[in-house]
C-alpha cells in the first residue's frame, strides 16, 4: 500500500502520464478539484506533496512546477527526494508538553520562540518524557550519560540546572522538568 500520495493541480496532462505508470510509483496520485481545497488545508499529516503551476496559500508541501517541458525522470527523482524529506522530517519532530523538539536540528520550540538545545539535554529531556514515574539522578547518569561510578558526583544536577534556567529564560517556564523527592520529571 502505498501511504504518500501526490496531488497533482492543473495539469491534467501529467496526471495521465503519472497515471499511466503508477504501477512503477512508490506513491499514489489524484486530481485536485477546487471542492478538495478546504480538506487540504486541514490535512494534518505531511504523507502528500501537492505539485501545482502556482502557489496556493494556506497549502503545505507543494512543489512548483512551471517550467515546461520537463523530463519525467528528473521529475520523478524530485518528487522522491521532496517524499522522503518529508518522511526524514515527519520523525525528526515531537512534542514533549507544549513544546516540539526538533531531533534533527536539536531545537526546542514553542509559538515563535526556539531554543537550541545540547544532545545531552536533548536525550535527559526524551529519556525523563518516555519515563513513567520521577527518574532518580543515578538512573540519568546511567541512562544518559553512559556513566556509573559510586563517587559523588553533581554532573546530573548541574546539568538539569541549566538546563531548567535555559527553558525558564526563554519560555518563561520553570515547571516543564521539576524536581520530586524521588528524582525529575517532565510536567
Amino acid at each position: 500500500m502505498k501511504n504518500q500520495s501526490l496531488i497533482i493541480n492543473d495539469n491534467d496532462i501529467l496526471y495521465d502520464i503519472l497515471n499511466e505508470i503508477s504501477e512503477e510509483l512508490n506513491f499514489s496520485i489524484s486530481r485536485f478539484l477546487k471542492k478538495d481545497l478546504a480538506v487540504i488545508k486541514l490535512k494534518k499529516d505531511s504523507n502528500y506533496l501537492f505539485l501545482t503551476k502556482k502557489k496556493i496559500p494556506e497549502i503545505k508541501n507543494q512543489i512548483l512546477i512551471n517550467e515546461f517541458p520537463i523530463n519525467i525522470f528528473k521529475l520523478l527523482e524530485r518528487l522522491n527526494i521532496e517524499f522522503l524529506q518529508l518522511k526524514f522530517n515527519e520523525q525528526s519532530d515531537i512534542k514533549i508538553g507544549n513544546y516540539i523538539f526538533n531531533l534533527n536540528s536539536r531545537e526546542m520550540k514553542n509559538k515563535n520562540y526556539k531554543l537550541k538545545l545540547t544532545e545531552k539535554e536533548i536525550s535527559s529531556i526524551i529519556y525523563l518524557s518516555n519515563a513513567k514515574k520521577a527518574v532518580t539522578v543515578d538512573e540519568l547518569q546511567l541512562n544518559v550519560w553512559r556513566y556509573h561510578s559510586d563517587l559523588e558526583t553533581h554532573t546530573v544536577e548541574t546539568h538539569i540546572y541549566r538546563l531548567r534556567k535555559k527553558i525558564l529564560k526563554k519560555f518563561n517556564d520553570n515547571n516543564f522538568i521539576y524536581s520530586t523527592i524521588d528524582g525529575y520529571q517532565i510536567k
